[in-house]
């Protein structure tokens, strides 16, 4: 299940006026809008809030103009109608003070609420600079302009905060308009559509002023406000449970193929046969002279079994010759440029010359020992790695296994597969029985990945 397009269906059928009923007792949006309005001139004749610069000429968007039909009991506004203040922050970045008022930046707004967690901090001083124009305030929406444009969030109570840049404070009509709805109203495809439409950047979206304030939107009556936020915050309650739901089964799959490559190279995870030639044959052909390794981790080996380090069993290669010329990727050149970290792909060369294609091979990061099986032709980014193959009768896919769950981590930036990685003891089967092994984790992880992908 996308959850996340469950969230956005949800959040288009509430901006359309179709997910919650319509009550024909509810005072009509343009009776609201009337109100609104009058509550604008006092307080204006008042000295509580300026009079705004109208963004155009026309109140109210002609029929025919309407981007989509809503209910006869709601009408369409712009923004700035239903607001008392829509204000850009300071055009400048505060230092991280490391104390005092939160700072928040477009990271810390989140979709629906702000994100203040290992959020920057300011001084009283900067505090007060900065929120000259306007002191945000709770139940104020905090719009983000750029990186990610378009994400709001709702300020709460105790949330004292101040403006970073790339930032609009909007401060909804107060008890006229339920400022959680409009917050979900600006998270809607539409208003997110319609406002990034209008953005400018090449390089960096980022949506204007001028875009924000009229920006058009439908209205339904404050009663029909507060069923919307009352039924968003319902469903998008089952969505986290559902969420959680999946990420709880992510976490155990994953755990679950590590218990699987534990118990495979551990000689638990298939039964041995007794007429499986013994390991210890296998390694003594790769090299007559060896010995196998005393190593109390694996004392409990599986009859048939040996230890040895797994530099008696691989080779490796520099990849010097394999080295990537021109970091000037394109998704629709041929060849794959291959790291061992996480990325692994981290792009496509169109260069014929210096490509390694003795597969399968392991390619191992040689600062964080991370580690990759691959089966097709690639070139490398770097130097900082190595390229390994396994001895005649020992079967690739089982030294991956080995690797993949056993990390080296340690305090100083340095090389490990010569000085210390290579030196592990790795125990190792009978030939016959690394292919049971290989086999059965195979068919386990394709049982796992499948449940992984209906999730």
């Amino acid at each position: 299940m996308d959850t996340k397009k469950l969230r956005q269906k949800i959040l288009d059928l509430a901006i359309h006026g179709k997910l919650v009923p319509q009550d024909p007792n509810d005072e009509p949006a343009s009776v609201l809008l009337e109100r609104i309005k009058a509550e604008k001139e006092r307080l204006i004749k008042e000295g509580k809030i300026k009079r705004s610069k109208k963004s155009g000429s026309s109140d109210t968007l002609h029929y025919e103009n309407v981007p989509f039909e809503v209910p006869s009991s709601w009408v369409w506004c712009r923004l700035e109608d239903i607001t008392v203040l829509i204000e850009d922050c300071p055009h400048t970045t505060a230092k991280d003070e490391g104390k005092g008022y939160p700072l928040v930046r477009t990271p810390n707004i989140g979709e629906g609420q702000l994100l203040l967690d290992g959020v920057h901090r300011v001084s009283k001083e900067v505090y007060d600079k900065r929120n000259v124009r306007a002191v945000p305030q709770v139940d104020d929406i905090i719009y983000a302009r750029e990186a990610p444009a378009g994400n709001v969030a709702v300020i709460r109570e105790n949330e004292q905060v101040c403006l970073g840049q790339r930032t609009v404070l909007i401060r909804p009509m107060n008890t006229l308009i339920d400022s959680v709805w409009l917050t979900y109203a600006m998270l809607t495809p539409y208003s997110r559509n319609h406002l990034i439409s209008k953005a400018t950047g090449s390089t960096v979206t980022h949506v204007n002023m001028a875009s924000i304030r009229p920006f058009d939107l439908p209205l339904p009556p404050l009663s029909e406000q507060h069923r919307i936020v009352a039924e968003i915050k319902r469903w998008f309650a089952l969505i986290d449970q559902i969420e959680q739901g999946k990420a709880d089964l992510q976490t155990i799959i994953k755990q679950t193929k590590s218990k699987i490559l534990d118990l495979a190279i551990h000689g638990k995870l298939v039964p041995q046969d007794p007429n499986d030639e013994p390991a210890i044959e296998l390694l003594k052909r790769i090299n007559p002279d060896f010995t196998p390794c005393d190593n109390e981790h694996y004392q409990n080996l599986s009859k048939g079994w040996a230890t040895c380090r797994l530099e008696d069993i691989v080779d490796y290669e520099q990849p010097t010759a394999y080295i990537v010329n021109s970091t000037s990727y394109n998704d629709t050149y041929p060849i794959p440029v291959l790291t061992a970290g996480k990325s692994f792909i981290i792009g496509h060369t169109n260069e014929v010359e210096g490509i390694y294609s003795n597969l399968p091979c392991i390619i191992f990061d040689d600062f964080t020992t991370d580690s990759k099986l691959v089966e097709f032709s690639f070139k490398v980014k770097s130097s900082a790695m190595k390229i390994l193959q396994v001895k005649k009768g020992i079967e690739i896919d089982f030294v991956a296994m080995f690797m993949s769950i056993t990390r080296l981590i340690g305090d100083t930036h340095k090389r490990y597969w010569i000085s210390e990685y290579s030196k592990l003891v790795i125990p190792v089967p009978p030939h016959a029985e690394q292919k049971r092994i290989i086999d059965a984790v195979y068919k386990a992880f394709t049982k796992l990945d499948t449940i992984m992908e209906s999730l």
